[in-house]
């Protein structure tokens, strides 16, 4: 598989620090930005292969970032898989998610979906 690049927006530095070793292990390169950073101007840098984005950050929430990246032509095309503790599924999904993940979550499944979203 050849090296994805992953863009982390996630509020808890502790599950941030777990997920770079675990993606960085599984090939992938791996740009993680603060929970209060503009997570559409990373997007834009960054360009990522997939966002994998907390539905709960700091002072923001993801559903309201996923929506204004749907909307904005030059980075609505950028795959995201939301996570939270809280099942939020359908909801992540109808905001234009391509897929969930309910922490906590094992790494397997993680990946499997990771590779799932980049081949789609």
């Amino acid at each position: 598989m050849s090296k994805a690049k992953i863009l982390l927006a996630e509020d808890d530095i502790t599950m941030i620090s777990l997920l770079k070793t675990l993606l960085k292990m599984e090939g992938f390169e791996v740009v993680a930005i603060q929970a209060d950073a503009d997570v559409v101007a990373a997007v834009r840098e960054e360009s990522p292969d997939v966002l994998l984005m907390d539905v709960y950050l700091l002072n923001q929430s993801g559903l309201e970032i996923l929506d204004q990246l749907r909307s904005l032509d030059d980075v609505n095309g950028v795959r995201v898989i939301m996570s939270s503790g809280a099942n939020l599924r359908d909801e992540c999904l109808r905001h234009g998610a391509d897929g969930f993940l309910m922490k906590p979550y094992m790494p397997d499944d993680l990946i499997k979906l990771l590779e799932q979203t980049i081949s789609a």
